[in-house]
């Protein structure tokens, strides 16, 4: 095993569908979706716009955030191999160096995508790329705080894609309302990614990484995701309302009273809930989004 991960000398190049594992697709909607409510947030048509907002889409999802994966698998191989030993890098299909060098790779090109669309874009692309790396790689590793490492996600995720969105649509930097939600549910994401430690409880502790499942206890960590994410919301709801948005305040406000319904079934029994809830609670979250987007672009 440790031949695998010092070489790639009589290493053969990986299969495509191992690094496209290595890359989780799945975790790219939240980017993506994050984007999209830039966009629309923006208020502009998609008319001589459509080259950026496909390289803006790309460079969210498949791109930073495939890099982020990338990274977070090289420097985390030892924990996946207690609590994900099946993934491409501890399993050994993708063997010696070239986790590393496939996230150096993805790095790269996502810079030059950045690049393509524009300045503003550019330098939003390299924040979520120095991120991607600062979060798993030694010396700041943020993923082994539960409160940093759940902030930087978030921001990235959701306010940094937002940002994106609204930047390639109006080549400029978004209004200060359509900064002040993004900010907010970023924020409220912190909850999001504290649900997702739970399915790694017991490698996080046995290898030293402080999530908030693992300093907090399962119960107090699933409390304190729910209330930051209606935390979040609960201010959301009250500025769009200042600001005139009243229809998306009022969506929002039904959907964050459908999150309050099923919290007690998350609260029951967090680890054993926490992925249903991502499910239901996360998706009534981020659909109370593009309400704030919709209202802020102006077609509610």
């Amino acid at each position: 095993m440790e031949h695998s991960v010092t070489s790639t000398r009589n290493v053969p190049i990986p299969a495509a569908r191992d690094v496209l594992q290595l890359l989780k697709p799945i975790t790219w909607f939240p980017p993506m979706w994050a984007f999209m409510c830039g966009a629309v947030s923006s208020g502009s048509g998609l008319d001589g716009r459509w080259w950026f907002v496909a390289g803006g889409v790309l460079l969210a999802g498949p791109l930073v955030c495939g890099t982020s994966q990338a990274v977070n698998d090289w420097f985390d191989r030892h924990v996946d191999a207690i609590n994900e030993p099946d993934r491409p890098i501890p399993s050994g299909r993708i063997a010696g160096r070239w986790g590393l060098y496939i996230a150096l790779i993805a790095t790269l090109i996502s810079a030059v995508v950045g690049w393509q669309l524009g300045p503003l874009v550019f330098a939003a692309g390299l924040v979520g790329l120095a991120f991607a790396w600062a979060y798993s790689a030694p010396p700041f590793r943020f993923k082994t705080s539960g409160w940093i490492g759940p902030a930087v996600v978030g921001f990235t995720y959701e306010g940094l894609s937002w940002f994106t969105g609204a930047t390639v649509m109006l080549g400029k930097l978004p209004p200060t309302e359509v900064l002040i939600v993004l900010v907010l549910y970023s924020v409220g994401a912190h909850g999001i990614m504290t649900l997702n430690d739970f399915k790694a409880v017991e490698g996080d502790r046995a290898t030293g990484l402080k999530s908030l499942p693992v300093t907090m206890g399962v119960n107090g960590a699933a409390r304190f995701a729910c209330a930051i994410m209606a935390g979040a919301q609960v201010v959301v709801i009250a500025l769009l309302a200042l600001w005139g948005f009243n229809l998306s305040a009022l969506i929002i406000g039904a959907l964050l009273a459908a999150q309050f319904a099923a919290m007690p079934k998350l609260l029951r029994d967090p680890k054993r809930y926490a992925p249903w809830y991502n499910g239901v609670g996360v998706t009534l979250y981020v659909l109370g989004m593009l309400a704030a987007a919709l209202g802020l672009g102006g077609y509610i």
